[in-house]
């Protein structure tokens, strides 16, 4: 599915008010069919744009938390190198 220029602009917050909004008409009812399915359309529209930003938020959180834990175990190893040499050396 081709993303439109009002999707690929809208921000996290802004498409969760909007999606806030279309459901908050949806559950008051008194639109027509023709309104409703068109109010359904945009909510699902606004949900993948949600969608998408978690994802992108969770993989860039996921990125830094696995480039920590590589980080400590580098630091680790690099304390228990050193215990050895020292240990080694009778230092």
């Amino acid at each position: 599915m081709a993303e439109t220029s009002t999707e690929s602009t809208l921000g996290y917050e802004q498409a969760r008010d909007e999606l806030i909004e279309v459901v908050r008409r949806l559950e008051a009812g008194g639109t027509t069919l023709e309104e409703a399915l068109a109010l359904w359309e945009r909510g699902e529209e606004l949900a993948r744009v949600c969608r998408d930003w978690l994802q992108g938020a969770r993989a860039r959180l996921d990125a830094v938390l696995a480039a920590e834990a590589a980080e400590e175990a580098a630091e680790e190893a690099e304390h228990a190198d050193g215990d050895v040499e020292d240990a080694a050396t009778g230092e």
